[in-house]
């Protein structure tokens, strides 16, 4: 695959719809299988992990994207997404509670999705890839 802006763009959005889908199903599986509870899928390593890739992957494709069309305002609800996702480790699920936390979660991957989307609209827009 190559690398280029378009692709980062769809990658980040994969990321954030596997983030939600982690929040919302994971207990659902626990329950259903309860054996997942002693793996990793659990653990906040996971959530860590996922940022470890989404942060790095949005901010490369949402800049590449700016840069070419100059919308910075899709970067800042980019970034306004990823400091969301972030903050649900920062502040932890002992304040935000389950509830808080799945909510925390999904806003901040439908945040962060939507500025994908519209960073990848824009350059297919003004012809930003070719």
């Amino acid at each position: 695959m190559e690398i280029s802006q378009p692709n980062l763009d769809k990658t980040a959005i994969g990321l954030s719809l596997v983030c939600t889908i982690h929040c919302l199903l994971t207990p659902l599986a626990i329950a259903l299988l309860p054996a997942l509870g002693a793996t990793f899928l659990d653990d906040e390593r996971f959530h860590y992990a996922v940022l470890f890739f989404v942060i790095p992957t949005s901010l490369y494709a949402l800049g590449l994207g700016c840069r070419k069309h100059g919308r910075l305002g899709v970067l800042a609800i980019g970034m306004l997404g990823l400091l969301v996702l972030s903050s649900i480790l920062i502040i932890g699920e002992e304040t935000l509670g389950e509830t808080g936390e799945k909510v925390t979660t999904v806003l901040g991957a439908v945040i962060v999705a939507s500025a994908h989307i519209r960073n990848y609209r824009l350059c297919q827009k003004n012809a930003c890839h070719e």
